[in-house]
């Protein structure tokens, strides 16, 4: 069980919010003909496909439950399941990432499937839709820069003004840009606009400005900046480096302020394409560059342990007569140079030989006296290790007697399978964080969001990165955004995975954990198994675990969902654990797709019995379901549509148990109010979807900077009231508790004072509201409330001496 903390108590000591939505909030703001729901892929694959699935190559495919016993056997398998948990009138429809042979085996275990949904030749198709668009952009860049041919002195400028837009925000007046330039790609030299003081003004006279290259995965889209003015200029002019010059008119943005939250001129929009790990974080770099006064680079304790494999290569077909071989150092580092053949010798009587050249192994096998090979694995591998040793260890496959005789095979190149570009490091990788906020000393308020635990979640960081870019695009022209970043110490780490990551875009686009190797030879550790390796790093965290005997997580090192050999065994767990130990975080976001889910602790329970991790109080639920009304809320407005509310609450509540993932870890042993997204219906949709789920969901990540805000501002005192029913049992009545905004009620039923040692009004049940207390008729009832930044109700002192408390004397209703 854990060992951090078995209950909860109120902690008036942290800050709190503002007063937020009521429990039942969240269920109002969805309209259920909006809903986002699971939508198949187009076109779906009947089951009679399931047989046409590759052996080793994964797939989503629907898998068809009777209930929710079935759905925890399903789970105890260890199968990588998607985040999709749909109940219907007949069961339970859930989506497995699963190989052709994994269907076979779980099929003959029980389990029946439905339909394909996602396949490698989807992922594929997603590949080349962002290098086609990346390749587009790189076009466009050179037919412009061929266009303005400067260099022959064209009388096509070589500096273009896009916009030029006007607005106010409140009392501000703000001038926005963006142009391009010809040599954007390769230089990175900002752009000076002159502009106007109004009509009839010579330009120049209403001062300069500065704006910046906005590059994406590597390419220059154009130039754009904003700053405040103090009258509004008709034109704005732009002079190249080259000495080219452009002159726009300005126009008038948004004239009549709206009600987004937002704010006229407000910029976002920032990404263009899927972005791997190198790219997210040469973006936050980049970022951190341009605006080093209110941010900075922050390189995150524990390295990796890289995108990098030993070469490998398993040698025959039957079992018991295949060798595998791996090679003792990296493929990057020479094993990849390694060959290995296994001869006939052509002769009889021939002895086992190994002869080693360079890096060739060649083996002539044993004959017997009819010149028939007589050598068995086993002796092979014997044969191998004691003559090539320095260069390979073999071994017989997945613990096979080796008893099979061998048959030749020709020179075959040892790899370790790795695809990606030299551009992408074999060595172990640093993990970083950008750090936003104007006091970044540990004094503000902090919050944290973090993606890429699962590594063929490729939405997730572009979140990250757009609410990156609008905090510091915004911070010079918009009010509020300003407000964020002057008050909250906020933490963005894009990718807590990139190897991962890395082999999820290059090599295996369903890789959802690691790369760490902790099987052995005999438990899939051979190159045929190379996809199945690495730890869940959502499964490897310290509280509520595996290794406590809690479900949703796999002793198998070959499983979906491995554990890993001990809690925070992974270098990527341990970075997000130092994360959460900043004193001032309080607030966090974990980004995963998909489902469209919005979840928080508890997250796992323990089985048989369902039993969970401990609940959260009345009031810290209440406080969990009012800030997600804000957050979903802001999601919803990009395109109206909405996370629904079965998909909203505690993780083992709408989902399944996740034992070791690390929204439990920041709520049970650091008291952080750590949310989780799952975004929207796929792992890595069509780039027009991926882009608006990129935006709705930075808008609810921006709006959880809102909502640490205002609880940091808290200044308002809770009030509370209490409720008189009859009860069925005669002579008595039946108490409940109301509160002003989330907060805890300690009460007493003896006339004594309450204090915080006093019994604290709880829950009716999952998903409900507060209990019910039945008391008899003439109880004089004590109570107080008191929200999370310690606001005390009437400013009572519960640990002083004064009675400025409530007090209410119950009696029967009157009819």
């Amino acid at each position: 069980m854990s060992k951090v903390r078995t209950g909860f108590r109120w902690r008036p000591q942290l800050p709190a919010a503002t007063a937020l939505a009521a429990v039942t909030a969240v269920l109002l703001l969805v309209d259920p003909a909006a809903a986002i729901v699971p939508q198949a892929a187009a076109p779906a694959t009947v089951p009679a496909d399931l047989g046409r699935l590759a052996d080793e190559q994964a797939s989503v495919v629907e898998v068809i439950l009777a209930d929710s016993a079935e759905l925890d056997a399903l789970v105890a398998t260890g199968v990588d399941l998607d985040h999709h948990v749909t109940h219907t009138g007949d069961g339970i429809v859930v989506h497995a990432v699963v190989t052709g042979n994994e269907v076979a085996t779980l099929t003959r275990a029980g389990f029946t499937f439905g339909r394909v949904l996602h396949t490698p030749a989807d992922a594929a198709q997603r590949v080349a839709e962002r290098e086609a668009t990346i390749a587009a952009h790189l076009a466009e860049n050179r037919e412009y820069a061929a266009a303005a041919d400067f260099s022959a002195r064209s009388t096509v400028s070589d500096v273009r003004i896009i916009r030029a837009d006007y607005y106010t925000s409140g009392d501000t007046q703000v001038l926005s840009v963006e142009a391009k330039w010809a040599q954007g790609q390769t230089d990175s030299s900002p752009l000076t606009v002159e502009r106007d003081s109004g009509p009839g003004t010579e330009i120049g006279s209403g001062g300069t400005q500065t704006i910046s290259r906005f590059v994406d995965a590597g390419v220059y889209l154009y130039h754009r900046g904003a700053a405040e003015v103090t009258s509004r200029p008709a034109y704005v002019r732009i002079t190249s480096p080259s000495g080219d010059v452009a002159v726009a008119k300005v126009n008038e943005w948004l004239p009549v302020p709206d009600q987004n939250p937002e704010g006229p001129g407000y910029m976002k929009d920032f990404v263009a394409s899927y972005l791997t790990p190198t790219e997210l974080y040469d973006r936050i770099r980049a970022l951190s560059a341009q605006y080093p006064k209110i941010s900075e680079i922050v390189e995150l304790p524990y390295r990796t342990n890289g995108y990098r494999r030993k070469a490998q290569a398993v040698l025959g077909t039957a079992n018991d007569s295949r060798i595998g071989v791996d090679s003792l150092a990296w493929g990057h580092h020479g094993g990849n140079d390694i060959t290995v053949e296994l001869a006939d010798p052509g002769v009889a009587d021939a002895p086992l030989t190994v002869t080693v050249t360079g890096t060739q192994v060649h083996v002539d096998l044993a004959t017997d006296g009819s010149g028939t090979v007589t050598s068995t694995a086993a002796q092979v591998v014997a044969a191998l290790n004691a003559q090539a040793g320095t260069l390979l260890t073999a071994y017989t496959y997945r613990g096979s007697a080796g008893t099979g005789t061998v048959a030749p095979v020709a020179r075959t190149a040892l790899s370790d399978g790795l695809a990606a570009p030299a551009s992408v490091s074999r060595d172990p990788h640093p993990v970083y964080a950008i750090r936003i906020g104007k006091h970044r000393d540990g004094s503000r308020l902090g919050v944290l969001a973090y993606a890429q635990e699962h590594a063929r979640e490729w939405v997730p960081p572009l979140v990250t990165i757009e609410t990156a870019e609008r905090l510091l695009r915004n911070y010079a022209h918009d009010r509020r955004t300003r407000d964020l970043v002057d008050n909250l110490d906020i933490w963005i780490a894009p990718s807590v995975n990139p190897d991962g990551g890395h082999y999820s875009f290059y090599d295996f686009n369903s890789q959802r954990k690691n790369m760490t190797n902790h099987c052995a030879p005999a438990t899939g550790g051979d190159f045929l198994g190379r996809n199945s390796w690495g730890v869940d790093n959502n499964r490897n965290y310290s509280e509520y675990s595996l290794f406590d005997g809690y479900a949703g997580a796999s002793t198998s090192c070959t499983s979906g969902t491995y554990a890993g050999p001990s809690e925070l065994s992974e270098p990527e767990n341990r970075n997000v654990d130092w994360l959460a130990a900043r004193p001032n975080v309080r607030f966090s976001m974990n980004l995963h797709s998909s489902g469209n889910y919005f979840m928080w602790s508890p997250g796992a329970y323990a089985t048989p019995g369902r039993i969970s991790a401990p609940r959260p109080t009345l009031a810290e639920e209440s406080l969990f379901w009012g800030a997600s009304s804000r957050i979903l809320t802001a999601i919803k407005r990009h395109r109206n549509l909405a996370v629904t509310p079965a998909r909203t609450g505690p993780i083992a509540d709408v989902l399944y148990s996740a034992a070791g993932n690390s929204g439990d870890m920041l709520w049970y042993k650091y008291g952080i109010y750590a949310w989780n997204f799952e975004v929207g219906t796929s792992f890595q949709p069509a780039w027009s979807e991926a882009h608006a789920e990129t935006m709705e969901f930075s808008n609810g990540l921006v709006e959880l900077l809102r909502v640490a805000r205002d609880f940091d501002t808290d200044r308002k005192r809770p009030t509370s009231s209490l409720s008189v029913t009859a009860s069925a049992t005669p002579g008595m009545v039946d108490v409940t508790f109301s509160t002003s905004e989330p907060a805890a009620v300690f009460y007493t039923l003896d006339r004594s004072r309450p204090t915080y040692a006093s019994p604290l009004y709880g829950s009716a049940g999952i998903r409900e509201g507060g209990e019910t207390l039945t008391v008899p008729v003439g109880t004089t009832v004590h109570w107080f409330s008191v929200d999370a930044a310690g606001n005390v109700e009437k400013n009572y002192k519960p640990d002083g001496r004064g009675n400025n408390h409530n007090k209410q004397k119950v009696t029967l209703p009157k009819r």
